[in-house]
C-alpha cells in the first residue's frame, strides 16, 4: 500500500481491507461509456428492455438534472465529475436465486462480507446489488404465499406495472434536487417490496449493496409500499473498496405506509472514503402509521442524506434516529426531516454524531408544522462527541411552525472525551484505546439497541476500527 493510501484511508487499514476493502476484478457482461448523456439514458433503458413509460420517466428526468444546479449549501461538491463516472455496469447476466446459482467470483466478495451467513440465521429474505444489477435474490416461501412481494426493481417494472406506476416518483419527484433527477434519469436494481392488508413481516428483509469497480456509479432505487395494517423492517448495508479516485453513490428511496401501517427502514454505511454518498430518502405516513429510519453512517468522502417522514394522515408518527462517524478525510452531513401535515401527529429526531481529526460532522434537520396540523408534538435531541482538539461539529436546526398549539423541543450538546474519563478506565487495567473505544459505543447506544444482535456487533465492531488511536 502506498503511503498516500494509508494516509488516506486512516488507521487499522490491515483489518478494514481485509474486511471490507477489498476489490475482485471481474470480466464485466456490459459497461457504458463514460460520461451522461441522453444517449446512455437511452442506452441503459434499452439494455433493460424497459417499456416505453419508464425510459419517459428517465428522460425527462435527465433535463431536470441538467437544469437543476449542484447544491451549494451544504459539503463542497464541486469536484465531482458526472462525466468521469461509469453510469452503468453489469458484473453477470444472471441472478441467483440460490447462493450457489451466483457467479464464483462475485459470491466471493459477498461471502466475505458475510452475507449468506446473516441471510441464514436472521433475514426472511435477502437481496444482493453488485455494481449496477442485483446479482441475487431470496425471499422465504411462506411469506410469498402470504402476498408479500420482495425483489428487485428492474423485475418490479415488467412483473408489477400497475404498482410501479401508481408509486415510482410519486414520494421523490425528479424535480425534488439534482441528484434525485439523476437517479430517475439512470437507476438500476434496488428493492421493491409490498406488503399486502394486515401481514406483518416479524423477521428483516436485507439488501446489500457493493460498489467494486473504480470510477463507478450506483444509483439504486427502492421502493417499499406497506398496505394497511401491515408491518416490514428493511436492513440494508453497503461497502466498497478503496481507491484513489471518487466514486458516486447516489440512491432514492421511497417509502409508503398506508392507514395503521409500520415500515422499520434500517441504513449501516460503510462506503469507503473516496465515495460521494448522496441519497434522497422519503416516507409518506398516512392515518396512525409508524415510519422509523434508524440511520448509520460511518464511511464515504462526503454524506449528505437526510431521511424524512411526511406525517399526512391523523395520528400518523414519524422518528429518525441518525448517527454518524466523522473521521480523518470525511464529511458527514446528515440529520433528518418531519413535515407535520395533519391533527395529532407525532415525531422524534435524535441525531449523535462523533468527530476525529480532520473530521466534520453536521446535524442538519427540519421540523414543519402546518396549518391543519393541529395538537402536533415533535421532539428533536442533538449531542454531538468530539475526540480531540481538531474535531469539528456543527448543528443546522429548522423550524417553521403554523400552529400556536404545536409543542416543539429542541435540544442540543457538545462534548469532548475528558481526560478524567479516560483515567478512570485505564485505572482499572483497560487500554487508551478500549477506554475510547467504550466511551463512544455508550454514547452511541440508542442506534445499537435499536438495531438486530448480528447488525449491533457489526455495528461495534465497524465503530471500534474506525475510533481507535484517535486521541490527540
Amino acid at each position: 500500500m502506498t503511503a498516500q493510501k494509508e494516509e488516506f484511508v486512516g488507521s487499522n487499514d490491515e483489518e478494514y481491507l481485509e474486511r471490507y476493502g477489498f476489490s475482485d476484478k471481474i470480466e464485466y457482461k456490459y459497461k457504458t461509456a463514460k460520461g451522461l448523456s441522453e444517449d446512455i439514458v437511452r442506452e441503459i433503458s434499452r439494455i433493460k428492455e424497459e417499456p416505453e413509460w419508464m425510459l419517459e420517466k428517465r428522460l425527462t428526468a435527465y433535463k431536470v438534472f441538467e437544469q437543476k444546479p449542484t447544491p451549494s449549501w451544504g459539503a463542497d461538491l464541486s469536484k465531482i465529475d458526472f462525466n468521469d463516472i461509469f453510469y452503468y455496469m453489469r458484473p453477470t447476466d444472471k441472478k441467483g436465486s440460490t447462493w450457489d446459482s451466483v457467479p464464483e467470483d462475485i459470491k466471493r466478495t459477498f461471502d466475505k462480507l458475510g452475507i449468506p451467513e446473516a441471510e441464514k440465521k436472521f433475514f426472511a429474505g435477502a437481496e444482493a446489488q453488485y455494481d449496477s444489477e442485483v446479482v441475487y435474490h431470496n425471499i422465504r416461501e411462506d411469506l410469498q404465499k402470504q402476498g408479500v412481494i420482495f425483489t428487485d426493481t428492474d423485475t418490479a417494472v415488467k412483473s408489477y406495472p400497475e404498482l410501479m406506476k401508481k408509486y415510482f416518483g410519486t414520494v421523490i419527484p425528479p424535480s425534488d434536487n439534482k441528484f434525485a433527477a439523476l437517479n430517475t434519469a439512470v437507476w438500476s436494481g434496488g428493492s421493491f417490496i409490498y406488503i399486502p392488508k394486515g401481514i406483518k413481516v416479524t423477521i428483516p428483509l436485507q439488501a446489500y449493496f457493493r460498489i467494486n469497480s473504480e470510477k463507478a456509479g450506483q444509483f439504486e432505487r427502492t421502493l417499499i409500499i406497506a398496505d394497511e395494517g401491515s408491518e416490514v423492517t428493511y436492513i440494508e448495508g453497503c461497502t466498497a473498496p478503496i481507491y484513489m479516485s471518487s466514486s458516486l453513490h447516489s440512491a432514492v428511496v421511497e417509502l409508503v405506509a398506508h392507514k395503521d401501517a409500520h415500515i422499520r427502514y434500517v441504513t449501516i454505511q460503510n462506503w469507503s472514503k473516496n465515495v460521494y454518498n448522496l441519497v434522497t430518502q422519503r416516507a409518506f405516513a398516512y392515518e396512525n402509521a409508524y415510519v422509523e429510519w434508524i440511520d448509520g453512517n460511518i464511511g464515504s468522502k462526503i454524506n449528505m442524506k437526510y431521511p424524512s417522514v411526511y406525517l399526512k394522515g391523523r395520528g400518523a408518527r414519524g422518528e429518525v434516529l441518525s448517527i454518524a462517524v466523522a473521521g480523518e478525510h470525511q464529511v458527514q452531513d446528515s440529520g433528518g426531516k418531519i413535515l407535520h401535515l395533519a391533527p395529532d401527529t407525532t415525531s422524534k429526531i435524535i441525531s449523535k454524531s462523533v468527530s476525529k481529526g480532520s473530521g466534520v460532522a453536521s446535524y442538519r434537520g427540519l421540523i414543519y408544522v402546518g396549518k391543519d396540523a393541529s395538537n402536533t408534538k415533535s421532539t428533536v435531541r442533538c449531542d454531538a462527541l468530539l475526540m480531540d482538539d481538531n474535531a469539528k461539529t456543527n448543528t443546522y436546526p429548522y423550524m417553521e411552525v403554523y400552529r400556536d398549539d404545536a409543542t416543539i423541543t429542541h435540544e442540543a450538546t457538545v462534548g469532548k472525551i475528558g481526560d478524567e474519563e479516560l483515567f478512570y478506565l485505564m485505572s482499572r487495567g483497560i487500554s487508551e484505546e478500549d477506554a475510547l473505544t467504550m466511551i463512544v459505543l455508550g454514547f452511541i447506544e440508542p442506534l445499537t439497541k435499536a438495531l438486530p444482535m448480528e447488525y449491533s456487533l457489526e455495528l461495534k465492531r465497524l465503530i471500534k476500527l474506525d475510533t481507535s488511536n484517535s486521541v490527540a
